[in-house]
C-alpha cells in the first residue's frame, strides 16, 4: 500500500500514465492457460513446444492484421491448428477454440496488488491517462469492471505504443512527454518509447511477460525507474527533482 506520508507536492511531474493489462490486472496468465489448452487440444498431431512455437510465430505474423489482443489470439491458435493437421482439425477443436476465446473475453478483472490505492493516491496529484493496446471492447469492458475508471481523465486505446505515440498523447492529455511518465510492466511497450519520447519510465515487473514484450532494460537512462509492485510509485515520483 502506497505510504500517505510521502509529499506528492509540486513537482516536474504533471501527467502520469499507466497500462493496463498485467500492470493493474492480471492478463497474460489467461493467455497462458489457454494456450496449454490449445496444446493438449492438439497433442495428437504436435509436440508441446513445436505448437507453441508455431502458434508464436502466427501471432507475431498476424500482428499487422489483427493487432493486439484476444481476437488475434483465437484467430492466430486456429491458423496454427490448421497448419499442423494440414487442414484437417476437427470442427470440433475449432469449437472449443472459439469457446476458449470466448472465455478469455468474459473473465473476471483481478486487480493487482496495491493498484487502487496507488491510483486514487496520485490522481489527487497529477493527470492520469489510461495508455492501452488491445480490443476496443474488450479493453473498455476490462476498464469498467476494474472500477478504476472514475480516476483516469483520459483513456487511450492504441494500435502500437511508440515514442511518437506517447509524444502525441502527452501533448494532448498533458504538458508534453518531458513533464509525463509511463508506468507498465512491459519494457519494450511501455518503458523504452516512452523515455524515447523525453517522458520518465517505471518499469513494474509483472511474474508473466509475453515473449514478444522482452527488451533488455535501459539502466543507463536517467528517467529510467523500476519497483517490485505499484505501491512503490509514490516514493518514486516524490523523488523526482
Amino acid at each position: 500500500m502506497p505510504n500517505p506520508s510521502i509529499n506528492l507536492g509540486p513537482r516536474p511531474l504533471t501527467t502520469v500514465g499507466f497500462d493496463a493489462d498485467d500492470t493493474l490486472w492480471h492478463h497474460e496468465q489467461y493467455f497462458r492457460m489457454t494456450q496449454d489448452r490449445f496444446a493438449s487440444l492438439l497433442a495428437a498431431y504436435a509436440e508441446t513446444d513445436h505448437l507453441h512455437e508455431r502458434l508464436l510465430a502466427a501471432e507475431q505474423r498476424n500482428l499487422a492484421h489483427y493487432g493486439f489482443g484476444v481476437k488475434g489470439f483465437v484467430l492466430s491458435m486456429i491458423e496454427t491448428a490448421l497448419e499442423v493437421t494440414a487442414s484437417q482439425v476437427p470442427a470440433s477443436v475449432i469449437k472449443q477454440l472459439l469457446d476458449a476465446g470466448r472465455d478469455m473475453l468474459a473473465h473476471p478483472i483481478n486487480l493487482l496488488p496495491d493498484a487502487r490505492d496507488t491510483i486514487a493516491t496520485l490522481a489527487d496529484h497529477y493527470r492520469l491517462v489510461l495508455v492501452t493496446k488491445g480490443d476496443l471492447i474488450d479493453q473498455e469492458r476490462k476498464l469498467a469492471q476494474s472500477g478504476l475508471g472514475e480516476w483516469f481523465d483520459a483513456i487511450e486505446i492504441v494500435s502500437d505504443k511508440t515514442a511518437a505515440t506517447y509524444a502525441d498523447i502527452f501533448a494532448r492529455h498533458g504538458d508534453g512527454a518531458e513533464r509525463a511518465m509511463m508506468v507498465g510492466n512491459s519494457l519494450k511497450s511501455d518503458v523504452i518509447p516512452a523515455l524515447g519520447a523525453g517522458s520518465w519510465g517505471v518499469h513494474v515487473p509483472s511474474a508473466l511477460t509475453w515473449v514478444l514484450d522482452h527488451a533488455e532494460p535501459p539502466t543507463g537512462h536517467a528517467r529510467f525507474h523500476t519497483i517490485p509492485d505499484l505501491g512503490g510509485l509514490p516514493q518514486v515520483i516524490a523523488s523526482l527533482r
